[in-house]
């Protein structure tokens, strides 16, 4: 018996029958379990699925449609499998409304109670009550050392102006944290669920640049989530460029024009 057997048995109490790769493993294996009794799992295996776990709990509690958590041992992480499907007409509203759900639930400062990381390049989210500082020292400037020639000191001269750019106390809004269109699960009869979360609590636009990184969300998402405050166009620009970031240093030179052009159309 390997890891994920014995994970499985002492979560469960019950053996795999078969076992098969799911995609979205860039960063952790993820693996469909079929049990002997009959009952599928999804296995998420890694160093820090037991805070993944912890996120999923805290985004369940607000409402959210998320997995349900079954357990983690031996640095396994077992959730319910969920059925796959295409978006049905309604299914981007009804991702709309729990997103706007999810984000009237407010933490007391900006950041989250343990860091978290995406595979090697890991995310300071040590806490402050100041949004701009957090933005630009947890997220921008923490970069910085890792990062091609050039683009370090185009990031300090945009950490000094974040404070014109960002408002200073936004609500601070429970947030997925990774939400780009890959990690909404959409199902076969119309429903919507998070998946892959890094949470902490900030600006609930942050979410919303992200989701519009690699596409844009399908129809009546943004009537039902509902209006932003004037200038989101420029936050958004600021927000999206942590992700660039980050995938710059993930993957390589192919994210540099990306990076570049958030850049230029922030004015440095």
């Amino acid at each position: 018996m390997d890891a994920l057997d014995h994970a499985v048995l002492d979560l469960t109490g019950d053996r795999i029958a078969a076992r098969r790769p799911l995609h979205g493993g860039d960063l952790s294996a993820v693996t469909l379990v079929t049990l002997q009794g009959g009952g599928r799992v999804v296995a998420k295996s890694g160093p820090l699925v037991d805070r993944e776990a912890r996120m999923l709990t805290a985004m369940a509690e607000t409402g959210a449609p998320v997995p349900d958590v079954v357990g983690v041992a031996r640095n396994i992480l077992l959730i319910e499998a969920l059925d796959e499907g295409a978006p049905q007409p309604t299914a981007w509203a009804k991702a709309g409304e729990a997103l706007a759900q999810m984000h009237g639930a407010t933490g007391a400062n900006y950041g989250w109670n343990e860091d978290y990381a995406f595979g090697n390049v890991e995310i300071s989210n040590s806490e402050t009550t100041d949004w701009p500082d957090f933005w630009a020292s947890r997220r921008l400037l923490a970069h910085a050392p890792y990062l091609p020639g050039g683009v370090a000191p185009r990031l300090a001269n945009l950490a000094e102006r974040l404070p014109h750019l960002l408002p200073a106390a936004p609500r601070p809004a429970l947030l997925h944290g990774d939400l780009w269109t890959g990690n909404l699960l959409f199902g076969p009869e119309g429903g919507v669920h998070f998946i892959d979360p890094a949470c902490y609590y900030g600006d609930r636009e942050v979410d919303l640049a992200m989701l519009h990184l690699f596409g844009s969300p399908g129809r009546g998402f943004d009537e039902a989530y509902g209006p932003l405050e004037p200038g989101w166009e420029t936050r958004r620009t600021v927000y999206t460029l942590w992700p660039a970031l980050v995938h710059l240093r993930l993957f390589g030179a192919s994210y540099r024009g990306m990076v570049d052009r958030l850049l230029k159309e922030l004015g440095v």
